[in-house]
């Protein structure tokens, strides 16, 4: 029998700006079928799990996000950012089953859905028809800057958690994260910027 724990969210609907509910998915605790045993507390789980991942669902927004700038890029320098962005969207994207497993290890469960994701995603999807590319890149910045800053955070909780795996795991994957930045904010410095 499935068991899944929700609860209801009053939510805006961006159409007519009337409140609907829809439910809002639960990630601890875990059915006991997927309650990984632990030496850590249940309240260590919880945390780490609540920490966690939100960073999931924007590691899937942000590599959406990048995937869009990627295809719908024109620039002058169409290959060159096209390449970085399709390089950043999949690294991206592997940094989620790692973390995504972390969770499972430690008796917590994760993203089930599209839903899920847009329930605890912090950063903003980018449904524009047209971005410049100087836009998508400064958006870029400002989206792994917002994750850098989620995963120290998360970091600092897993220690104090003492769930030390999950902190080296997220230290990591925040080197890449600010590889990223460091790479777009030299491409955003550009050739008329240079003195």
């Amino acid at each position: 029998m499935a068991v899944n724990k929700v609860d209801n969210v009053s939510l805006k609907s961006p159409g007519n700006g009337k409140l609907e509910t829809r439910s809002s998915i639960k990630s601890f605790p875990a059915p006991k079928q997927l309650a990984t045993p632990t030496d850590l507390t249940p309240e260590a789980v919880q945390a780490v799990t609540e920490a966690v991942n939100p960073l999931i669902a924007d590691a899937y927004a942000l590599y959406v996000k990048t995937k869009n700038y990627h295809w719908h890029l024109a620039s002058s320098h169409f290959r060159d950012y096209h390449l970085l962005f399709d390089e950043q969207a999949d690294e991206i994207f592997e940094s989620i089953d790692p973390l995504a497993e972390r969770i499972r290890r430690i008796g917590g469960t994760t993203i089930r859905s599209i839903t899920h994701i847009s329930q605890l995603q912090t950063i903003q999807d980018d449904n524009n028809d047209f971005v410049l590319p100087e836009q998508m890149i400064q958006n870029l910045i400002n989206d792994n800057r917002h994750i850098a800053q989620m995963q120290r955070s998360a970091m600092e909780l897993c220690d104090q958690h003492r769930d030390h795996p999950t902190s080296n795991l997220l230290q990591e994957i925040l080197d890449q994260t600010e590889k990223r930045i460091w790479f777009l904010y030299e491409v955003s410095q550009g050739g008329q910027n240079m003195e």
